[in-house]
């Protein structure tokens, strides 16, 4: 793969190296039928170090299984009035570490020479006058037929019409002097702690008996100071586990925005958004690389096909949509709620059902038996402020 981008006209442009990018970039790799394009990758980062993970559940194979670095075949969710560990049947849960994606992608695009690497910042990219895109970058002009876009959104803010929140959290891998984790189970979601009239809960992927990431995540419109953060995975690691002592060897911090905000999935028929700029983080949940893969595979598919991307660029259902800002105004007016919410969820249908309802795949029966499997008033309070128009804010 070139590193210089000394062409300055190619059949694809693909703005940004990251999960949606290079995974835009793989599955073209992928495509025999599409060999003969010619892509240019522009990316300002040297994207050489474990920046962040990414863990996703899935029931069938992925392009990426030879760099899963864990996987674990059971799950638990736990709050004061209900606590299970579920074992995975079709499913299984697995994480794949960025610095791992990221090398496995370069190399793979490395010996392709249709691939052209390019390390530049985009400026804007537009229509062109002759047909296709142009790109303004730090190193230069390019025209491409279509572009790809991979920047994070630049979203104009209409608190009084959508709701804006964040999944937000600080995480440390940790080593323990004695076993506490157990390393077939991840700890989807412990709720067992103060909420603070948020939804909060630890997140923990134990990677053997001694060692495990330990993540602190919250559902709320601010983030907290970094110190609040490490207090309470402190308590939780001390009070809930019986830690004695740990070690800290790495930590990683994130907000993922959520928001029924409208995301476009392109601007213009040349020009297709990518990743979080075309909504593929759930707004409800913030899962992101599952999804991410599932828009490539589709847009490569059209592509190889017909020489364009498909019509519907995403295939999105529309009910789901309305599912996710149903959660999204309650989160926002009464946060706390959530925990009650994930509980009946949990205590009342399966997880495979659960999964496959957050993976959208769920038939227009079974998505009823999940909303029925909750209390509804919560809903029903957020259904009337859909249809008038205006999210519900705190306490209302």
């Amino acid at each position: 793969m070139p590193t210089s981008a000394t062409v300055r006209d190619y059949d694809y442009l693909i703005i940004g190296g990251g999960a949606a990018g290079l995974s835009l970039a793989y599955h073209i790799s992928q495509e025999p039928r599409l060999a003969q394009k010619r892509v240019l990758l522009v990316e300002p980062e040297a994207k050489d170090q474990n920046d962040r993970t990414w863990s996703f559940w899935t029931d069938e194979p992925t392009l990426f299984d030879s760099i899963v670095k864990h996987e674990w075949q059971k799950i638990a969710f736990r709050s004061p009035w209900f606590e299970q560990v579920f074992p995975l049947a079709r499913h299984q849960y697995k994480m794949i570490r960025g610095l791992d994606f990221y090398t496995h992608v370069r190399e793979a695009l490395a010996s392709q020479p249709q691939f052209t690497w390019c390390t530049a910042t985009v400026h804007q990219v537009q229509a062109a006058a002759s047909g296709g895109v142009q790109a303004t970058t730090s190193a230069g002009e390019f025209t491409a037929r279509y572009a790809f876009d991979s920047r994070p959104p630049q979203i104009q803010q209409n608190p009084s019409k959508h709701r804006y929140l964040l999944q937000h959290f600080v995480g440390w891998e940790v080593e323990t002097d004695q076993d506490v984790f157990d390393p077939t189970t991840v700890e989807f979601m412990d709720f067992r702690g103060e909420q603070h009239q948020e939804a909060r809960f630890m997140y923990v992927l134990p990677f053997s008996p001694r060692k495990a990431l330990v993540e602190y995540t919250l559902f709320s419109g601010t983030t907290l100071p970094k110190p609040e953060y490490e207090a309470a995975m402190r308590d939780y690691l001390h009070t809930t586990l019986g830690v004695g002592h740990f070690r800290i060897e790495a930590e990683e911090v994130g907000a993922i925005p959520m928001t029924d905000h409208p995301l476009p999935a392109g601007a213009g028929p040349s020009i297709i958004n990518l990743g979080t700029r075309a909504g593929r983080a759930k707004p409800s949940t913030g899962y992101a690389f599952k999804r991410i893969q599932a828009h490539s595979a589709r847009l490569v598919a059209a592509l190889a096909s017909t020489g364009k991307p498909p019509q519907d660029l995403t295939g999105d259902k529309w009910q789901f949509h309305v599912f996710d800002t149903l959660l999204l105004d309650i989160m926002q007016r009464n946060g706390e709620q959530t925990r009650a919410i994930f509980t009946e969820l949990f205590r009342r249908n399966s997880v495979e059902r659960i999964f496959d309802f957050l993976d959208e795949r769920t038939s227009p029966w079974e998505n009823l038996q999940v909303m029925n499997s909750v209390t509804p008033w919560p809903f029903l309070r957020s259904i009337g402020h859909l249809l008038r128009g205006r999210p519900g804010q705190r306490g209302k």
